[in-house]
């Protein structure tokens, strides 16, 4: 079969009125921005394609107009499935205002059932999900109320509890690589992660869909080795070629990004500001035992491998996170997911089957509100749908869990006075709340689970039991009834609570 090559407005032009595109990408790692302006741009100026049903796994863009937030106009589309929302503001407003219909599941789940899709298997059945949010049972992944089709359903499988999330036909997949070959052989040797662009292929294709490949050039040989082919040509229908097409937002092309050299010198890792980020950090970072598997996620948690590396530990763990990205120096903020001289790169797809079958000895992850049945919120702050990306998967399957955030929010202002710790003004916005308003981890399922779960914030550290959270420690210079107990939405257990000064 010999390569097809085509332009991005004709691709554009080709994809129907009501049809559902799943499209890769994880912040501007993978992204097919020139296919999704394309479409935006056909959309504004001929009304077309329209009504579209949107697939996404991970948040895509850069948060200043590129990704989805091409696709963020009303009547373009009419259904999204989305892990990860946060990086297109107006998508996010479209599911607020009930313009569009909203929905969000596990990244590792919707990565997961497009595998399954493509094998003609009948959706995906795990425990990933059970309790949280996208339980039946509990909110079925709907997040507006426009959303009132049941794309989730519970089933017992040998006395054992499991949701099915159901297929559905994948119309068109646009996907990205680095280079082509003559036969349409897709590379992704000089990507940032290889996330779930194989899965997309497959479920559009074996839907009898269309598979459209944005690369930055073409190959006038065959790849040599073969294995740095990711998508076979029998895959993709269209090659797009954009010579410009940007490694991601942190540069053109760096060989250190993709994992295609060596660091030159011992690496060096960014120091962590001395906040309240750090004495949050620096207290989860202690539960931290030699020879461990890490995760780490977005925000807090994301400082702690450059605090372990402080402690002389960089060598003493195994790190990962869900873009299927192994050791190396992780990279943060709008690079989240990639990082500088990676020891192994996998699928995403293959990254999930890791977390979600008990791979990880310990997850770091961040906390937006918790509740006294040690519920974790972080997939919809202040009315704003967030989505969970993998939370979901890498929580629900992680032997041990520490939770990362602030006691309050909104001007919380904090110092550190020699190995104590001084409020200087209480946040606005409580967040150990009585009810957490999305359910992104579920306590209760954390307890059948037997986890173990901590939530450690700047002034004080709670656990999670069978009969509930308990207080176990409080920061040196912490007044326990008037800067903490007096400060909670639930009253959890109080025994015997260890004053800890700050490192």
């Amino acid at each position: 079969m010999k390569r097809s090559c085509s332009s991005a407005s004709d691709v554009a032009s080709r994809i129907a009125d009501g049809s559902t595109l799943a499209i890769c990408g994880s912040g501007t790692l993978l992204e097919p921005d020139a296919l999704l302006e394309a479409i935006e741009d056909s959309f504004l100026r001929t009304g077309h394609p329209r009504d579209l049903t949107l697939v996404h796994a991970l948040g895509i863009g850069d948060g200043r107009g590129s990704g989805l937030e091409r696709l963020a106009h009303k009547g373009l589309v009419r259904k999204v499935i989305g892990g990860h929302w946060s990086w297109s503001a107006k998508m996010q407003a479209l599911a607020r205002n009930d313009e569009i219909q909203a929905y969000s599941l596990p990244a590792g789940v919707i990565m997961s059932l497009m595998r399954e899709i493509g094998a003609g298997r009948p959706g995906l059945i795990t425990h990933i999900g059970l309790g949280t949010f996208a339980d039946p049972q509990v909110a079925g992944g709907k997040c507006n109320a426009s959303a009132n089709e049941d794309i989730v359903e519970r089933l017992q499988i040998d006395g054992q509890d499991y949701l099915r999330y159901k297929p559905f036909k994948v119309d068109v997949a646009i996907v990205r690589g680095s280079l082509a070959d003559p036969s349409g052989n897709i590379s992704l040797c000089h990507e940032a992660a290889d996330l779930d662009a194989y899965a997309l292929a497959l479920a559009a294709h074996n839907s009898g869909g269309k598979v459209y490949a944005q690369v930055r050039g073409l190959s006038d040989t065959a790849f040599v080795p073969a294995r740095l082919v990711r998508i076979p040509g029998v895959l993709v229908d269209e090659v797009v070629v954009v010579t410009n097409q940007r490694q991601c937002v942190a540069a053109d092309y760096d060989p250190a990004i993709s994992g295609e050299c060596l660091p030159q010198s011992a690496a060096s890792d960014q120091v962590m500001a001395d906040d309240i980020r750090r004495i949050i950090a620096e207290r989860a970072a202690n539960e931290f035992i030699a020879g461990m598997s890490l995760n780490f996620g977005f925000g807090i948690p994301g400082g702690i491998p450059s605090l372990l590396a402080e402690r002389g530990l960089r060598d003493s763990y195994w790190g990962s996170i869900e873009q299927g990205i192994h050791n190396g120096r992780m990279m943060g903020g709008a690079m989240f997911g990639a990082a500088l001289y990676p020891q192994a790169i996998v699928t995403s797809l293959d990254q999930f089957d890791f977390y979600s079958g008990g791979g990880v000895d310990l997850a770091f992850l961040g906390m937006g509100e918790m509740d006294g049945l040690g519920n974790v919120n972080v997939s919809n702050l202040g009315g704003t749908l967030v989505g969970p990306g993998g939370f979901i998967d890498i929580t629900q399957g992680a032997r041990k869990v520490v939770f990362c955030g602030a006691f309050e929010a909104k001007g919380l202002e904090v110092a550190k006075v020699g190995n104590a710790l001084q409020l200087e003004r209480c946040g606005e916005v409580p967040k150990l709340v009585a009810q957490v308003r999305h359910i992104t981890f579920s306590g209760p399922q954390a307890v059948r689970a037997g986890q173990e779960v901590l939530y450690v914030t700047e002034r004080a550290v709670f656990r999670l039991l069978p009969e509930g959270i308990e207080l176990i420690e409080v920061a040196q210079g912490v007044d326990i009834q008037r800067d903490v107990l007096a400060r909670m939405a639930f009253t959890p257990i109080v025994r015997d609570v260890k004053v800890a000064g700050l490192a």
